[in-house]
């Protein structure tokens, strides 16, 4: 029932589900505060790695986003949409 406890407690980061749970507990996270101060885009490249594909950006966002959430306790409403987290156009 561990596993379950996990998908739980990573599923409270905004923009992720059931499949994204999942890739995070697959890459190592088993809570919100295994993700405190991590690298998204190191999280981007190893998932996939894993996978043995490529995977959309969008993961790259939602990894932002979840470190954004797990490295802070007060957060900004706005930086807890994934898609504000895309990358900038210089």
């Amino acid at each position: 029932m561990e596993k379950e406890s996990s998908l739980k407690d990573l599923r409270a980061i905004p923009g992720v589900g059931k499949e994204i749970s999942e890739d995070l507990l697959d890459l190592g996270y088993s809570s919100v505060s295994d993700l405190k101060g991590e690298d998204p885009e190191d999280m981007y490249d190893r998932l996939c790695r894993l996978r043995g594909m490529h995977i959309d950006r969008c993961m790259l966002y939602i990894f932002r986003c979840a470190v954004y959430f797990a490295s802070n306790k007060s957060h900004d409403a706005e930086k807890l949409k994934w898609w504000n987290w895309k990358d900038r156009k210089s």
